[in-house]
């Protein structure tokens, strides 16, 4: 994939943008902060070239100036809502983060528990970052949202939280995930620092949509695509080509609630501050775009990945179809098909000639190649290693793995842990490469080339195990699947 983003260029015209927001504000900037802090894979997907931690390293050009409020509902908390990417629920992954950021010397400041109505997992979650040392603050549903801005901007409302004591002049909110309270939290502080004479503003850092290109452009109908679950809909911001008879794009959620938040931060301020959800936004992505070929090629291609993740979500109960419904009429908007992902015909023929799962894969130089599922070893590992072969030049019919390290995993998966079928997962193959690599110079070449296969694009005819989902989701490998199961068996794990 050739690139199409300049992510140093959009370092500094989002960091100058940010500075100039803060000098603006007078004392002290709330930046609400949506998307992933780390590991930003679908912004690199979509805009090649985008790094995957330019909010990480922006954040790093900020801090000297710079601190971190984390914010997680207490929902989430209880109900063990998960981060799809790294397969962690939310609340581990506020520590993993907080743990990353103070790595690189970001300040801390503390977390916020929002919504809280005495889920007992909060409470449990709560007390083990305060055994840990950690600042933890508990807000409750304000009173009078939405409609009764009296009560909401009083000592009942925003006033009934505790006011978190912040020192820097720039305040970065953030959350494991949407919907887990930062913009409440940003308010509630803005209310608290008023009071106590503090001149204070609020901005907002996301992303997507990107508000200087089309409506319809692939990387706006990706972002649908991607929040398709949430319902999300791009839309011309009205307020903004009102008041400045300019075409700008934001999503529903932001233009539905920007009345009342414009009407609490007069409330608040005392005065009106912006005209437009899109005035709200720090975003200056769409100024970075050098390639719009290249971009929107990327983009198709995650559109066309998010239309296999929503069917898998369905089959597997975890989703409605109304999701992959929904990505399928984006798909059909911008004229692709599934066809255009050059892995799912290799992986279905594959299939089809063996009679058995099969997985196909792109490697840099475009060539793809296959895998097919055996008494040995599943399709994905089957891929994986002649994926290995081929890039580090090694004949096909040459054995990487010895047989005396295979025969003792296949003994105890199959006689002493009992498993259904004793053929290896893709994590095993790996760890028995491995092992041979300590002695055998031709399977340590093979492993070497491992770290070849990030961002290779993947497909296999069935759905994948949670073992060889794990491993490719740490290769960082874009993989899709069919949604069908690769046995019958109703316990599929």
């Amino acid at each position: 994939m050739r690139n199409g983003f300049d992510n140093d260029l959009y370092l500094k015209k989002q960091s100058e943008h940010i500075r100039k927001r803060i000098e603006s504000s007078g004392e002290k900037l709330y930046l609400e902060f949506g998307g992933k802090l780390f590991d930003d894979y679908h912004a690199a997907r979509v805009l090649p070239g985008f790094d995957v931690n330019a909010k990480v390293k922006l954040l790093q050009k900020l801090a000297d100036t710079a601190e971190i409020i984390f914010v997680i509902n207490a929902s989430d908390i209880e109900h063990h809502k998960i981060r799809a990417d790294f397969g962690i629920t939310y609340d581990m992954d506020v520590l993993r983060l907080i743990d990353n950021l103070r790595g690189l010397g970001i300040q801390i400041n503390s977390v916020v528990i929002t919504q809280y109505e005495g889920q007992h997992a909060a409470d449990v979650f709560k007390n083990k970052l305060e055994l840990r040392g950690e600042k933890v603050y508990i807000h409750r549903l304000t009173k009078g949202y939405p409609t009764d801005v009296n009560t909401i901007v009083s000592d009942e409302g925003y006033g009934a939280n505790p006011y978190i004591e912040t020192t820097r002049p720039l305040v970065v909110v953030t959350a494991p995930g949407p919907g887990s309270g930062k913009l409440a939290t940003c308010l509630s502080q803005l209310y608290h620092e008023f009071k106590r004479g503090v001149k204070a503003g609020y901005a907002k850092f996301e992303t997507f949509p990107i508000w200087n290109i089309p409506l319809k452009h692939p990387v706006n109908l990706a972002y649908e695509a991607a929040t398709a679950d949430l319902r999300d809909v791009n839309m011309i911001d009205p307020f903004h080509l009102e008041a400045y008879g300019i075409t700008s794009v934001n999503y529903n959620r932001d233009v539905e609630v920007f009345p009342v938040v414009n009407t609490i931060l007069s409330r608040i301020m005392g005065k009106e501050v912006y005209r437009s959800p899109t005035d709200m936004g720090v975003n200056m992505a769409g100024y970075c775009i050098y390639d719009d070929d290249a971009v929107r090629e990327a983009s198709y291609q995650e559109i066309i990945r998010r239309y296999y993740h929503a069917l898998v979500d369905y089959k597997s109960g975890n989703a409605d179809v109304g999701t992959a419904q929904r990505v399928e009429l984006i798909m059909n908007e911008c004229g692709i098909s599934r066809d255009q992902r050059k892995v799912v015909k290799a992986a279905l023929d594959k299939s089809a000639e063996a009679g058995t799962p099969a997985t196909a894969i792109e490697l840099p130089n475009g060539k793809i190649v296959t895998g097919k599922s055996t008494e040995l070893m599943d399709s994905c590992a089957g891929a994986v290693v002649n994926s290995l072969k081929e890039l580090a030049g090694i004949p096909d019919e040459m054995k990487l793995i010895a047989p005396i390290i295979i025969e003792p995993i296949l003994r105890i998966k199959g006689e002493t842990l009992a498993y259904k079928t004793s053929k290896l997962n893709l994590e095993e193959v790996l760890i028995a490469l491995s092992i041979c690599a300590a002695t055998n110079p031709v399977a340590e070449h093979a492993l070497s080339k491992l770290k070849l296969l990030s961002g290779c694009e993947i497909h296999c005819s069935h759905m994948l195990t949670g073992a060889d989902e794990d491993v490719f989701r740490r290769l960082r490998v874009n993989v899709t699947c069919e949604p069908e199961y690769p046995t019958k068996d109703l316990f599929y794990v």
